[in-house]
């Protein structure tokens, strides 16, 4: 596999962990740059640690688990984001009633300026959208026993993937920061929407 089909192979993974970034960002009522890197951080780590586990648990993975395995991953990661979705898209419309009824209540995002920031939120996000990428991490075993073999090695084809999701993921962030802003108090149900979807679509890829 060479560096091409690996970055490409990280565009493609990080694509989930984009779309979250972005919800965080939508959803967050003020947005400081250490919370920016974070969850950009946090999502580059696992995006990275998953295949590298998929790698080296290969030998122990029966080649007709794998199938198995990914539905099982898939369904983790539908529970967790249609939990994390529903509950704020939940929180978000029962403040909005209690606002028309005069009490003020802020959406449950991943962090306000109240509440602090989530860091067991977050833990879930990076989680459910990557726990698929262990399935990548066995493939890339099978291409490093292969001839061409991985051009720049295990270590390196990981890095690559982590830092491509945390580029993409850091600036998704702030595009849902300036989407959120011209949202408003319906950030969080878009917001939860979007996770409930992301959870849908890769149930739909683990089981289809």
């Amino acid at each position: 596999m060479g560096v091409l089909e690996v970055v490409f192979l990280g565009i493609a993974l990080s694509m989930d962990a984009v779309a979250v970034s972005m919800t965080n960002g939508m959803t967050a009522k003020k947005l400081c740059p250490r919370h920016a890197l974070l969850i950009a951080l946090f999502f580059g780590v696992f995006q990275a640690l998953m295949p590298l586990v998929g790698y080296f648990i290969a030998d122990l993975v029966a080649s007709n688990f794998v199938e198995t395995f990914e539905k099982i991953s898939s369904i983790i990661a539908f529970v967790l984001l249609g939990f994390l979705g529903g509950k704020m898209i939940f929180d978000c419309v029962r403040g909005m009633i209690k606002a028309k009824k005069g009490v003020e209540e802020e959406c449950d995002a991943c962090f306000s300026s109240e509440k602090g920031f989530s860091i067991f939120k977050l833990l879930m996000q990076a989680v459910a959208t990557s726990i698929d990428a262990l399935a990548v991490g066995i493939t890339l075993k099978m291409a490093a026993m292969t001839e061409q073999g991985l051009a720049l090695g295990i270590f390196g084809a990981v890095g690559v993937i982590g830092a491509i999701t945390f580029a993409l993921s850091l600036v998704a962030v702030y595009i849902g920061k300036a989407l959120g802003n011209k949202l408003a108090d319906k950030a969080g149900v878009f917001g939860g929407a979007v996770l409930v979807i992301i959870g849908v679509k890769l149930l739909l890829e683990g089981i289809l």
